[in-house]
């Protein structure tokens, strides 16, 4: 369990720049949850999940991973960057060996494993994220970004962490490319069922098809948390902090307006079909 107690975080503190950037967060995200993150630029949300794994120490509160405070001391650090992965939102920042290959390999060789768990762990990462091996010798700088993307989460899977934490994993990328994205993380939380996966993410339509829970920033405050379901039919809420539905949940609620009697909480296109042909086939007009 991922657990957050009075969590506040300033940027700058003590200067003219000082920001506040989290203001008594309090949560708890369970072991196998799928989260999502989302909140308007600014909100807090980057910052957040980078104090997951102890990138950032906080100005007070505390985090706790399984019940221990990660920042404690400096062998709670080091484990915490072992348990949880982070993958950043431009794997660029990330990506830095020769080869791909290396690159998979750095995170088990510097846990000081040998060569032979390292291999294994890198060529059973890149399957999971479906990279071919053909591009084990290539740099990762040659790679398209889906790509790259890819070894960038394969090479945090070869730690074999208990929480993967992926910031905007689908920015930039072509509708194919979001897509197989996001299928990987929804193969991972399928495959394993203990690991926590969070994803922040800006596209509410990436948030309805793929995570289970959702956690609303605000002014670096927890708006609101629960299932996207829950989430997603509080629309007027989501709009008042710059934020907003699917697009196929405005369509159906356009629906709902001119008369079609359809649930009021549909936010995926497979949802919307099904209701709107249930509505078809019991003979239903406007």
């Amino acid at each position: 369990m991922i657990k957050t107690e009075n969590l506040c975080y300033t940027y700058q503190a003590g200067t003219p720049f000082e920001r506040c950037a989290l203001r008594d967060v309090n949560l708890e995200i369970p072991d196998g949850s799928l989260t999502a993150i989302i909140g308007h630029t600014g909100s807090g949300k980057s910052t957040l999940i980078q104090h997951f794994n102890a990138l950032i120490k906080p100005t007070s509160g505390r985090i706790l991973i399984d019940g221990t405070d990660i920042n404690a001391d400096a062998a709670n650090v080091k484990l915490a960057r072992r348990t949880v992965g982070l993958v950043f939102q431009y794997p660029e920042h990330q990506l830095f060996e020769e080869t791909v290959y290396r690159d998979i390999a750095f995170g088990p060789r510097n846990m000081g494993l040998f060569e032979e768990e390292t291999d294994r762990r890198v060529r059973d990462a890149a399957a999971l994220v479906g990279l071919d091996e053909k591009y084990f010798n290539r740099s990762p700088f040659e790679l398209s970004g889906g790509q790259k993307r890819r070894a960038a989460i394969a090479g945090v899977l070869a730690m074999k962490p208990k929480a993967l934490i992926l910031d905007e994993p689908t920015a930039g990328l072509d509708p194919k490319g979001r897509d197989d994205i996001l299928s990987i993380i929804k193969r991972l939380h399928e495959q394993y069922s203990d690991m926590i996966i969070i994803f922040v993410s800006h596209s509410m339509e990436d948030v309805a098809k793929t995570a289970e829970n959702v956690i609303v920033m605000n002014d670096g405050r927890v708006e609101a948390e629960g299932s996207a379901e829950r989430i997603f039919s509080q629309g007027e809420n989501l709009r008042k902090i710059g934020l907003d539905v699917p697009q196929i949940t405005m369509l159906t609620d356009a629906l709902r307006k001119a008369g079609f009697t359809l649930p009021d909480n549909i936010y995926t296109v497979s949802g919307a079909a099904d209701a709107i042909a249930r509505f078809l086939g019991g003979g239903g007009g406007v």
